[in-house]
């Protein structure tokens, strides 16, 4: 198959590319676009053959949950079966936006791989104004992943979209580099506490703030759920090649475990903050700013992906704070390391 890359810039008038793109989706297929947290691989919702096609090009274990991304919030009622005060709260402060809303799924709408075997879907607005343009000119709800191969770090520019999925899929929307670089937060508000099934750039002191108490399992508690309700509940995700160790933010320690590996022949890639460039590792890949949260979202998976180019046989990724985003950084690191932390 032929892959199309089509370059879409808000400054010029990309009128014919968008058209392109809503004519693939309504003949039933798949293309990835950009939004502010990762890009998506979409589908039409209510299209049980086109989704499939998203399960395909991916990889990806069926029983799995898809988000369905919508471009206007009346469109949630469509979908399911009451929306929860909490839900209409979360809509008003952060619609459009990196937060996926987990509710009661209407019956016999949506295309059964989207819900498999479940009673809920998450539904979620992007803040995006490529993703918004494409959902506002095609008047259906989008399901979509990450568009990259299952398992494997999420794109976050449409390069690595065509690494991944080159030949799988038809067309590519081109928007650049998204904004926050992790998937949306998960919030499941079917239950008399919400709850955070997935942390991404909505925080939970953000939600706090707007609904009060909200639950937030830790990566062991996540591990316990035996059905998952979001993406990235029950699989390993975000991993490179080379397998992922956590570290933390130790010069000394880090120095130590690089001479030990390199001593056992490893090629050793380091994801850290920029202060420690200077540390004899043999690929370095900075995070940015140590403080600046956003800033390592933002490049995080840009990060294991390029330790994907280097012949690297460990990476050592250092951790960071849990608070704010950070939430949502250690979630992805966890996953990526299996939770596994460097031991001497």
């Amino acid at each position: 198959m032929e892959t199309l890359l089509l370059t879409v810039d808000e400054f010029v008038d990309n009128s014919e590319n968008y058209t392109q793109a809503v004519n693939w989706f309504n003949s039933g297929e798949v293309v990835a676009f950009p939004t502010e947290t990762v890009y998506g691989l979409g589908a039409v919702a209510t299209d049980e053959q086109a989704v499939k096609k998203i399960f395909a090009a991916k990889g990806r274990p069926s029983d799995n949950p898809l988000i369905v991304h919508i471009g206007t919030m009346e469109e949630v009622a469509r979908y399911v079966v009451d929306i929860p005060e909490i839900a209409k709260k979360c809509m008003e402060a952060f619609w459009p936006g990196p937060l996926t809303l987990v509710m009661k799924v209407k019956p016999n709408v949506l295309a059964a791989s989207v819900t498999p075997g479940m009673q809920t879907v998450g539904l979620r607005m992007p803040n995006h104004p490529v993703a918004l343009r494409l959902l506002q000119t095609l008047k259906k709800p989008l399901a979509a992943p990450s568009a990259n191969r299952s398992g494997k770090p999420s794109p976050t520019k449409a390069m690595h979209v065509w690494e991944d999925l080159q030949g799988l899929i038809p067309c590519i929307l081109d928007g650049g580099m998204t904004g926050i670089g992790v998937e949306s937060t998960v919030l499941d508000v079917t239950l008399a506490q919400p709850v955070i099934l997935r942390p991404g750039g909505v925080t939970k002191e953000m939600l706090e703030q707007v609904i009060g108490p909200v639950l937030e399992p830790n990566f062991e508690q996540q591990k316990i759920e035996s059905t998952p309700k979001a993406p990235g509940m029950k699989y390993t995700h975000y991993a490179p090649n080379a397998p992922v160790y956590l570290i933390a933010q130790d010069k000394q320690q880090i120095e130590c475990a690089l001479e030990e590996l390199q001593q056992q022949q490893h090629t050793v890639a380091l994801l850290a903050p920029q202060n420690f460039a200077n540390v004899k590792a043999d690929y370095f890949f900075s995070f940015g700013d140590e403080h600046e949260l956003e800033q390592m979202s933002a490049t995080l998976y840009d990060a294991l992906r390029a330790c994907d180019k280097t012949n690297a046989t460990i990476i050592l990724a250092t951790v960071t704070e849990r608070k704010g985003v950070g939430t949502a950084i250690m979630n992805r690191l966890e996953k990526a390391a299996g939770g596994k932390w460097y031991q001497r």
